[in-house]
């Protein structure tokens, strides 16, 4: 498959992989912001394979894993309390709240649904117009363009029992908030590819100017990862501090025009609550006066309490770079997907669910620290 089968070759990585070894002639901590890209890396064994002096730590880049709490706690609220039709995307339903899940609280009778888009959502309005239909809107910019689009969709159609619970998350102000904090140790990034087909690279510009640290936009195939690695090591190496596009088959400096357009009709810029990372400056989006009669929270009235996060889980710690899940005293022991302390042991994208899954390849990684 064009695009995709030459980006898994082995021959390929392994050319990359010298080149990397041969490259590098010091330690450096290269961060991936990308969930996606975290598991790329553990599942095929490259985190095991990478020379001992590179140190792959593992970014906020999972829109699951930093959904706060208290919006966990405000969509149970709206199934149960409210009656609402909950849509939701599958990862959210099993991510703790304060008190249940959404899987819980599906369980117990709520009418949750899990869809591959907010545009079925709207589908599910027109077709129930006696009830209210809710979609949780969770993800980075990228996934921001279909939800402001199927609220579009839904003021066109005149439908006025449907909304979205906004939970959008922004990756430059993350890199920037994490380069700010006097723990972070990292001195490059691979930045999310996905997020850059949308936004474009225009964003990332100021990030390497004020932090001098090399930024790689990279794709999540094999070869995208350590094609990615090298052009990271190599900046480091020379003392540079450069924008750079690994993934250009999909990425334009200019993003995509028409989905900039259509999240800017629908969302303005807020400051955003990052689950184990505070309160980040200009990190969100949320749903414009202009549409507000699709804002859930505004629609409902919904005011929740915050709750604290759960004193055993160190999602925070993991997602900055400053740990790794096996780090955790509580991994794969009191937290597993069935029973997780925290959202990286639920989503498809966290960290934590990645090394439970490829425990084999961890088990290496723990081997060669200890050695």
């Amino acid at each position: 498959m064009k695009f995709l089968t030459e980006y898994r070759d082995p021959e390929l990585a392994q050319r990359y992989l010298a080149e990397i070894k041969k490259t590098v002639t010091r330690p450096w901590t290269i961060m991936e912001v990308c969930g996606g890209q975290t598991h790329s890396l553990v599942k095929n064994g490259i985190l095991a394979m990478l020379p001992k002096e590179i140190n792959m730590v593992h970014g906020p880049g999972c829109p699951v894993c930093v959904t706060p709490l208290n919006l966990i706690d405000k969509a149970v609220y709206l199934a149960e309390e409210k009656d609402v039709i909950l849509c939701s995307y599958g990862d959210m339903l099993r991510v703790p709240g304060s008190e249940k899940s959404l899987l819980e609280s599906k369980a117990n009778g709520a009418d949750i649904r899990i869809l591959y888009s907010p545009l079925e959502a709207v589908k599910i309005a027109e077709e129930n117009p006696d009830r209210e239909v809710v979609f949780f809107a969770v993800g980075f910019e990228t996934t921001a363009p279909a939800n402001a689009l199927s609220v579009v969709h839904a003021n066109r159609m005149g439908l006025t029992n449907y909304s979205i619970l906004a939970s959008h998350v922004l990756v430059p102000p993350a890199i920037e908030a994490l380069m700010s904090d006097e723990e972070c140790s990292v001195q490059g990034f691979l930045a999310a590819g996905h997020v850059c087909t949308i936004m474009g690279m225009e964003e990332y510009y100021p990030l390497v100017d004020k932090f001098g640290v090399p930024i790689v936009i990279t794709g999540f195939e094999p070869v995208d990862i350590l094609q990615g690695i090298l052009m990271v090591v190599q900046q480091l190496e020379a003392g540079e501090a450069k924008l750079e596009n690994q993934y250009t088959r999909m990425v334009r400096p200019d993003g995509n025009p028409n989905a900039i357009k259509t999240i800017r009709e629908v969302f303005d810029v807020t400051d955003r609550m990052w689950r184990g990372m505070d309160v980040i400056p200009m990190s969100g989006y949320e749903v414009k006066n202009d549409y507000e009669s699709f804002d859930a929270r505004k629609k409902f009235s919904v005011n929740i309490p915050e709750a604290p996060e759960n004193k055993e889980c160190i999602a925070g710690d993991i997602m900055k770079g400053i740990k790794k899940p096996f780090e955790c005293p509580n991994f794969g022991t009191k937290c597993k997907p069935e029973n997780p302390l925290g959202a990286p042991m639920v989503s498809s994208e966290g960290a934590c669910a990645a090394y439970y899954h490829f425990s084999d390849q961890i088990n290496r990684l723990e081997e060669q620290a200890i050695a």
